[in-house]
């Protein structure tokens, strides 16, 4: 009601009568305006007319802290200026060709591809509509994705040399506290920052993150060599140093427990929401490859493999297509731009 209310005031802001022709063009006008209402011209620009169904379509379009913006006369003035610069600059394109520019075109058909794949994915189920057998059989069917393997944390003092770090190692292992690990790695590790940070933490020093085992690729840390992997799965409890130096890499590891992570099954009550997220997201890419399969046979496609083939990259990236003044031809030049399709709609 105050959007309708707002919107009549522009009617008589602008001094223009409401009681031109009903539109009949089936359309519910926006706000809860009769099509009388919505049918008051605003504005002209050029042979383009701003209507108060165009206003009004434009305030429902914003969310409700933005329409709260627009609730004085001067602020409503100021969208209407807005709405005819925007319509003033459209015209001018046109007028320029730019709306036969490709990237242009490009532009206007993903827009249109998405407004109809948001069609074909409104009015499908919302997550709790989907039944309990069917979050069953997909726990089921997934159970592996719901498996989290164990995880380790691992610090590490890092040196050149075999024999230092193997001194080092031992050293190590006489220390009692995280505070006298995190002196020894800034005292020894060839990683470690010239000066220390006051407020960092002992038992991070030398962290170099999460990692599992070889056979769980989610839980892989590029910055841990898989011979650390191994040694620090072997180690028993939190705060444990390895007694010798691991190599790897040309360099030497002096590796600490610093964090486990018990390995744990989810189970279908604790997955339940990522679960029917995961179906809802199916259910979405069959309504889109049902709607491309419905689309392919009213808009038959044809691909020329031989002229894709014949497209050469250079070193720049931009396709280089040969012209009749070019060293050499397409594959085959039976194929037109027009009977190529794009493979989305």
């Amino acid at each position: 009601m105050r959007l309708r209310s707002a919107l009549v005031f522009v009617c008589l802001l602008v001094a223009v009568g409401c009681d031109q022709e009903a539109i009949q063009d089936g359309k519910k006008p926006a706000a809860g305006l009769t099509h009388q209402q919505a049918a008051a011209v605003l504005a002209r620009v050029g042979d383009k007319l701003i209507t108060v169904g165009d206003f009004a379509a434009q305030l429902e379009r914003m969310g409700d802290m933005d329409r709260l913006r627009f609730q004085t006369p001067e602020k409503r003035k100021e969208l209407l200026q807005q709405m005819i610069d925007l319509e003033l600059l459209a015209q001018e394109a046109r007028s320029r060709g730019f709306d036969k520019d490709p990237n242009v075109l490009l532009a206007t058909r993903q827009i249109l591809r998405d407004a109809v794949l948001e069609k074909a994915r409104a009015g499908g189920p919302a997550p709790a509509d989907i039944l309990p057998a069917e979050l069953a059989a997909y726990y089921e069917a997934h159970k592996r994705d719901y498996i989290e393997p164990e995880r380790r944390r691992v610090s590490a003092i890092i040196l050149a040399d075999r024999a230092r770090a193997d001194e080092v190692a031992a050293t190590a292992q006489t220390l009692d506290s995280a505070q006298k690990w995190g002196a020894l790695y800034f005292e020894k590790s060839i990683d470690a920052p010239k000066s220390r940070d006051p407020q960092a933490v002992s038992e991070l020093a030398g962290d170099l993150g999460l990692v599992g085992l070889a056979d769980d690729p989610r839980a892989k840390n590029e910055r841990i060599p898989e011979e650390v992997v191994k040694v620090v799965f072997a180690l028993q409890k939190v705060g444990e140093v390895h007694p010798k130096a691991v190599p790897a890499g040309g360099r030497f590891y002096v590796v600490r427990l610093t964090g486990l992570s018990k390995g744990h099954v989810r189970t279908p009550a604790e997955a339940d929401r990522s679960i029917r997220v995961a179906i809802l997201q199916e259910k979405l890419r069959e309504r889109e490859a049902t709607l491309e399969a419905e689309l392919r046979k009213r808009f038959p496609v044809q691909v020329d493999d031989a002229a894709l083939m014949a497209v050469e990259l250079p070193k720049d990236g931009s396709p280089a297509i040969p012209d009749a003044a070019g060293a050499r031809p397409m594959a085959t030049a039976k194929a037109s731009a027009e009977a190529v399709a794009p493979a989305r709609p």
